[in-house]
């Protein structure tokens, strides 16, 4: 029989959080602080708008592109919160979460051979969809004397001929770091510098902790090279609805826009009309879990400390990346070890990549009751691990 398979999808490797998470599933009174998804239920009047466009009968296919309604909100809302006009017509697609706008977007752009660099570590699809369009994936170590953020000499380093788009994963799932103004103005020259497109992932945007966050697609010179990717999932825990967006130039858009046409059709109706009125009345709701996960970031941070875990401050969506690298074990049996001696899931840094190996994504969107029993466990296993060095 001939083999059915593709080989480039055989070589791609599964995601490393999925191992994580369907082990935690099978055990009695675990604790998982792996997902990256909000604990905070989806605010009672954006789900009263889905429910009442149901009621309506609006469950129709809606524009290839999205609801005119909602891509107007959507133009209106990156206005208010950077500056930047777009035109809802021709600049702006609705898309089944931003993982869809992150695969059309770089199969719309790329041709093969085309090097697209990716600064690791980073959110697990943006190399196999790289793979998946047929680019080369070039990956950027972040590090941590850098707080994980990307700088102007690292991009200049990695940069060839070949070299066509830069991912930009800011504030960063796993990292928690955060790109501030003068940081992206220097990446900016760069990119400038080398005639580079940009796929702005800021999924995480809403979730600052300390300056308001700033698109790169804001500074001087850069819109019209930058696809601009958020959504609704994060910043409204509205994970199951699925439902992101992007803006880019209308030349770009128009090829983005045939892909989704042919592999999509539309996102979910119903998802929209509830994203309308979460982008016109809910940022009371963003304020509220910010303020909620700022708590529990800070928490988390005190108590590294009193357990003497290094951990660099995170200031960006709700993920802390301690190093465990003092026990000489990796990320994988750390993590295996936390879960099956203190059944608490953590996430291996290196399921984001290499370069995490040594660090370990702890994700705080869980509530501070179940973080104070994790961080004791977590705290105990630590003291354990110190008391096996010593003998």
């Amino acid at each position: 029989m001939r083999n059915p398979l593709s080989d480039k999808i055989v070589q791609i490797k599964p995601s490393g959080i999925r191992k994580f998470f369907d082990i935690v599933n099978e055990m009695e009174d675990a604790i998982s602080l792996g997902v990256g998804e909000p604990d905070f239920d989806t605010p009672w009047h954006i789900r009263d708008e889905g429910i009442y466009s149901l009621e309506k009968g609006r469950t129709f296919y809606t524009s290839n592109s999205g609801l005119k309604e909602l891509k107007v909100e959507i133009t209106k809302y990156i206005h208010r919160t950077q500056g930047i006009s777009y035109d809802p017509d021709h600049e702006v697609i609705v898309t089944v979460g931003g993982s869809e706008a992150i695969d059309i977007a770089l199969r719309a752009m790329i041709n093969p051979g085309d090097e697209v660099l990716i600064p690791q570590p980073s959110y697990v699809s943006y190399e196999p969809c790289a793979v998946l369009a047929d680019a080369v994936p070039v990956i950027i170590e972040l590090k941590k004397e850098n707080e994980f953020r990307l700088t102007a000499q690292e991009l200049r380093d990695a940069i060839t001929d070949k070299t066509k788009v830069l991912v930009l994963p800011f504030p960063n799932n796993p990292t928690g770091a955060i790109m501030e103004r003068k940081d992206l103005e220097e990446i900016a020259e760069v990119i400038l510098e080398n005639d580079l497109w940009v796929i702005s992932d800021e999924i995480y945007a809403e979730l600052t902790y300390k300056e308001k966050h700033v698109s790169i697609a804001s500074l001087p010179g850069m819109q019209e090279r930058t696809v601009l990717i958020n959504g609704f999932s994060k910043a409204y825990a509205m994970t199951g609805w699925r439902l992101g967006y992007a803006l880019a130039p209308r030349i770009l858009m128009e090829q983005m826009l045939k892909i989704h046409q042919f592999a999509i059709m539309c996102a979910p109706t119903t998802s929209q009309y509830a994203a309308v009125e979460a982008l016109r009345n809910g940022d009371d709701d963003v304020a509220m879990m910010r303020e909620s996960y700022n708590q529990r970031r800070r928490f988390l941070m005190h108590s590294f400390r009193e357990m003497g875990l290094e951990c660099f401050e995170p200031y960006g969506a709700f993920y802390v990346f301690p190093c465990i690298r003092e026990f000489g074990m990796t990320s994988d049996e750390f993590a295996t070890r936390l879960l099956k001696e203190e059944k608490v899931a953590v996430v291996p840094g290196t399921a984001f990549g290499d370069c995490g190996e040594g660090f370990l994504r702890i994700s705080y969107a869980y509530s501070l009751d179940n973080l104070k029993i994790a961080m004791e466990k977590i705290g105990a296993f630590v003291a354990r691990l110190r008391n096996e060095k010593q003998q």
